[in-house]
Parts: structure tokens; C-alpha cells; sequence
């Protein structure tokens, strides 16, 4: 079966969650409940830009590949090919990671 190609719409932004630490810097090994949800993640495709009330785009300022920080409760859960990913707005990426 074909994968399912996801294409954003607007400033969505789909990211592909990086996995939080599956044990602490002491050694002791969390299970999946004590995880905290990640807030970190590569982002594989970006939409085209919203359109303001005055009919200007305004530009997509992540691109696809950057690792980002997004907000805890920002974007909605998807999965795509069984996969989880994250749709967030753009305004609701804190910060690029290099």
C-alpha cells in the first residue's frame, strides 16, 4: 500500500515528535505513564503561509528538516502509516534547535 503523503495547509506545520529519555540521568529506567509527552521534534512538511485580513502572506519561517520546540498543548496528535506526528500552527513553534 502507497504511504499517505501529508501535505499542510495555511502556517500548519507537520513534526515528527524525537522520543523523550526513556530514563533519567541517575539510570532509573520511566515507564511509557511517567513520560512526559515530547515537546521537541523534526519537522517534515510545511504548508504555504496564512493569509492576513489584508490579503499579504505571511512567510513559513521553519523549514522542513530543522529540529523545533513547540508548545506542550499546542497542535493536534495525527498518525500517519501508523506513525505519530504532531500539526501545529507555526505561532505555536518556540524555538529551532541547532
Amino acid at each position: 500500500m502507497a504511504k499517505n503523503k501529508i501535505i499542510p495547509l495555511f502556517d500548519n506545520v507537520l513534526i515528527r515528535p524525537i522520543e523523550a529519555e526513556e530514563k533519567t540521568s541517575s539510570g532509573i529506567i520511566l515507564p511509557d505513564t511517567a513520560k512526559e509527552k515530547p515537546q521537541m521534534g523534526e519537522i517534515i512538511a510545511v504548508g504555504p503561509g496564512k493569509i492576513t485580513p489584508k490579503g499579504d502572506k505571511e512567510p513559513i519561517v521553519v523549514k522542513v528538516g530543522q529540529k523545533v520546540m513547540y508548545k506542550k498543548w499546542g497542535g493536534q496528535e495525527i498518525k500517519v502509516d501508523g506513525e505519530e506526528m504532531m500539526l501545529v500552527e507555526q505561532k505555536d513553534i518556540l524555538a529551532v534547535v541547532e
